[in-house]
């Protein structure tokens, strides 16, 4: 079925992919008013209609947000496509069924601690998704859905798994697994990023462009140039330019050194060891799936290249952290233990925890530029990583706490092990290895 509602070249581009027999994901927008919505929603519509038979999941982190703007795009696509008699929509379900027995289902995907694995989808067969504000959704979502898709043939039709995905601007598995890749020309096969943005949107006025170039650099960024370096949260505790400075601050002085490691809990993640010239991140080590030996062998190692002595090394001391800990003798780092006394006037200081504690003052130290990361193999991965460094419940009052770090796996897709090793080396800021007392 040829689109018979308006589009532009961008949408046509993406429409071109989504009816190919070679691309499965197709990530579209990058921005505001890039025409997101009106994309997927007349993609489904003609879909559901020219494949008899076809089965289709649209949608949104949260369903009230489905029903306010999805949802109305998808019955206004249907009145400029010509479609709207050719389906019913049952509001109680949320579910639309075509007269040709092409169904289209409603749903909510969002994270809920009750169900980790998503385990509420496993019960759909489907030929293709769209999902809008794909930003929103938790990467283990989308790799549920995909073992989803089987209803891919039926009278005279074949097709393969297909799934859009529209965004906004976040670093997170959009920007890992396509943005990032499609820069660097290492997208997989199957998989195709298409950027849209308002100045691309014939549709869009010039009034709404002049209100995102007179907005904020942030907003601006985002929304009307579609950067995917900027991020909008309020309570974000880092910005995006202080955390590139912190590979550009060469001018941050040596002084002691120390060593502050992560160690992967039970085999997985990884444990990360930085090797620490003051201020001066000079080393970054890796090791995958290790024996809390294999760790402790490294840091003996690291600690007799660079002369670091043991009382300046730091270890996560929760999980098997601990078995590090007691074989090196080092300070153990407890994540949710009692905050630390400031240094300068020896009052405790109001965080819900020590690790809340030290991402503050990590957080101090970067946007005072008092942090240089000279190692720059993993570059990226720190970055988003210190981008999810945010506060939580800042409207309430209150200690002060950091994002929980389930959150924070949700919205990276992994466990941020190299912001929690820069985390720890702030232990010694509040407890520098001379005190003068009188």
């Amino acid at each position: 079925m040829e689109p018979k509602f308006k589009t532009f070249a961008n949408q046509r581009d993406a429409l071109r992919k989504l009816r190919d027999k070679e691309t499965n994901e197709v990530l579209y927008g990058g921005g505001a008013r890039g025409g997101k919505s009106w994309l997927g929603c007349g993609w489904v519509h003609m879909e559901a209609i020219s494949k008899p038979g076809s089965a289709w999941l649209v949608a949104r982190e949260e369903l009230t947000k489905l029903k306010d703007t999805t949802l109305l795009t998808f019955f206004k696509t249907a009145k400029e496509l010509g479609v709207k008699n050719e389906y019913h929509y049952n509001a109680q379900s949320y579910t639309a069924t075509y007269h040709n027995g092409s169904v289209i289902f409603f749903r909510e995907i969002k994270y809920l601690p009750s169900d980790p694995e998503f385990d509420r989808l496993g019960s759909y067969d489907l030929t293709g998704c769209f999902l809008d504000e794909a930003q929103q959704i938790h990467s283990k979502a989308i790799s549920v859905l995909k073992g989803r898709f089987s209803v891919l043939s039926g009278e005279g039709w074949e097709t393969i798994p297909k799934a859009l995905y529209t965004c906004n601007p976040a670093k997170n598995w959009i920007y890992s697994d396509f943005v990032k890749p499609f820069k660097n020309e290492t997208l997989k096969p199957g998989r195709a990023f298409i950027k849209s943005l308002a100045t691309h949107n014939p549709f869009v006025s010039q009034d709404y462009i002049d209100f995102l170039m007179g907005a904020d650099k942030v907003t601006k960024e985002r929304l009307l140039y579609g950067n995917f370096e900027y991020d909008d949260d309020p309570s974000a505790l880092i910005t995006i330019d202080k955390i590139t400075d912190c590979f550009t601050n060469a001018f941050v002085t040596g002084g002691e050194w120390f060593i502050s490691a992560d160690i992967a809990r039970f085999g997985r993640d990884k444990t990360v060891i930085g090797v620490w010239n003051g201020m001066r991140l000079e080393r970054i080590v890796t090791i995958d799936k290790n024996k809390v030996t294999e760790a402790s062998f490294m840091i003996k190692r690291l600690c007799q290249e660079y002369h670091v002595p043991i009382s300046n090394v730091i270890v996560d001391e929760d999980g098997v952290g601990g078995g590090v800990v007691d074989e090196l003798s080092c300070k153990g780092f407890v994540n949710n233990s009692t905050p630390l006394e400031n240094p300068e006037n020896r009052e405790k200081e109001n965080y819900n925890n020590l690790k809340s504690q030290c991402y503050f003052k990590l957080a101090e130290k970067i946007n005072k530029n008092e942090l240089y990361i000279c190692d720059e193999k993993y570059r990226d991965e720190i970055v988003q990583e210190l981008e999810q460094v945010k506060q939580y419940n800042m409207d309430k009052d209150g200690k002060k706490q950091i994002l929980p770090k389930d959150r924070v796996k949700e919205l990276l897709g992994r466990s941020p092990d190299f912001s929690d090793m820069l985390m720890m080396r702030c232990w010694f800021e509040f407890n520098p290895s001379f005190q003068w007392t009188f």
